[in-house]
């Protein structure tokens, strides 16, 4: 891992040191589709150089450039001087938003992801009347739109929603069901896509903790974690979520041993990112008060693995016919170093079938890839659906959300039968197996 949230990252610096070594090339995702020197790593460090010194005008044209990454990390993970490319087009990216404004529908959406109440709301509306746009995909993978939306084509496949968030469906405390001298306290954090739509993620997650006897804490107050604002460069919003919910993490999380994450991007906005945003605008207080309540975060599957005894727990289950493969999600292998641990979950239970290069981006990318360059996302995701296919798995599994968007697309768009679930989702399945005989 290379990326470190205590490296200063500004755009000159990364342009000087870069040695044009073209390493990086071959494994950029936005490269891959659009084979054109100015959106591979290399040219956009040349290019924020340039913009850095005043050569480079910040015109539509260089807009479309530095939009056009999908900030996989890739590059980081090859560069022999670990050039921190997508931090860097992040914070290009604040000052595209500030010169050119932020679409409509995007700021729609980050004030929904500030304000829990009226997301609520819109969800149990979008729920009851979902049948009007969207119909339920043969596979139970999503919803397919019955005609084009705004930024949505007909035909798309998008997540379906839920009748009740996670969030409302549970009380704030739930205790182990034996209570000892001194039982381990967890909090979740959600993430927005399995609070609202994915809730079965949720679900899974508190099963296992009761089947490990643990002490469960679900802060109600939770914001979204700012990933999708901090990919766009809406710096105002990213920085309310932000110091709202360290604030009311700091109320609780003395009490408890660890607050679990079941989504890869969430996990790396909050222990990296949150850090590094700080940094870059010299908040020092709030950089290190992220740093603190950051001790204590964890992807639900590392976590669970280096914790406790789940794995031994699963030995002792029966084994699933089907066979899974799994996808590592960039914001997990390439930024938090966590791939092993939810390997190590699934195999006591299921055939882990490898595809041929788990670690390529699977296409996401973020809201501006998701609307404005789906065309891009698509392309990404088309050779993820074929390494799939070529598995032959019934499951393919990431702990990530954002992916299971991108690939239950992707692999609808191919006609894949896979199915998506989260790896917490199968690890519940086998909990409730009988045990070996």
């Amino acid at each position: 891992m290379n990326k470190t949230p205590n490296d200063i990252f500004n755009f000159q610096a990364t342009s000087d040191e870069c040695v044009k070594c073209g390493k990086c090339i071959p494994v950029c995702t936005i490269h891959q589709v659009n084979a054109d020197e100015v959106t591979s790593p290399r040219g956009f460090i040349e290019l924020l150089g340039q913009y850095k010194q005043g050569n480079l005008e910040l015109d539509k044209n260089a807009k479309n450039i530095f939009e056009s990454c999908f900030l996989c990390t890739n590059c980081v993970d090859v560069c022999p001087n670990s050039l921190a490319t997508d931090m860097v087009i992040e914070e290009v990216r604040a000052d595209i938003a500030d010169k050119f404004g932020i679409a409509w529908f995007k700021r729609i959406a980050f004030y929904l992801l500030e304000h829990r109440k009226v997301m609520d709301m819109v969800m149990k509306f979008g729920f009851m009347f979902k049948t009007c746009a969207l119909a339920q995909d043969d596979k139970g993978r999503g919803l397919r739109a019955r005609f084009s939306l705004p930024m949505v084509k007909k035909g798309r496949l998008l997540p379906s929603m839920s009748k009740v968030s996670f969030l409302n469906a549970y009380p704030q405390e739930i205790p182990a069901p034996i209570q000892e001298q001194k039982n381990i306290r967890v909090a979740l954090f959600i993430g927005c896509l399995a609070n609202y739509n994915y809730v079965g993620i949720g679900d899974s997650l508190v099963d296992i903790l009761k089947e490990l006897n643990i002490d469960i804490f679900i802060p109600k107050d939770q914001k979204c974690c700012g990933a999708p604002a901090y990919f766009t460069g809406a710096v105002d919003s990213v920085e309310r979520m932000t110091k709202a919910n360290i604030e009311y993490f700091e109320s609780f999380m003395d009490e408890c041993d660890a607050m679990l994450i079941p989504e890869a991007t969430c996990s790396a906005m909050m222990k990296h990112d949150w850090q590094v945003f700080f940094k870059n605008h010299d908040m020092p207080d709030w950089e290190a008060r992220a740093k603190k309540v950051g001790e204590k975060m964890h992807m639900a599957t590392a976590w669970l693995d280096d914790n406790t005894e789940l794995q031994n727990l699963l030995k002792e289950k029966g084994q699933f016919t089907t066979a899974v493969t799994y996808h590592d999600p960039c914001h997990a292998r390439k930024v938090q170093g966590i791939y092993e641990q939810p390997r190590n979950l699934l195999k006591p239970n299921y055939p882990l079938v490898e595809m041929s290069d788990p670690n390529r981006c699977c296409g996401f990318g973020g809201v501006t890839m998701q609307t404005e360059k789906f065309h891009f996302a698509q392309a990404a995701g088309k050779p993820k659906a074929a390494m799939i296919k070529e598995t032959k798995a019934h499951y393919v599994s990431a702990e990530c959300s954002a992916c299971r968007v991108q690939l239950s697309e992707a692999m609808n768009h191919a006609e894949v039968e896979t199915i998506f679930k989260n790896p917490l989702e199968l690890i519940a399945e086998a909990l409730k197996v009988e045990k070996k005989s």
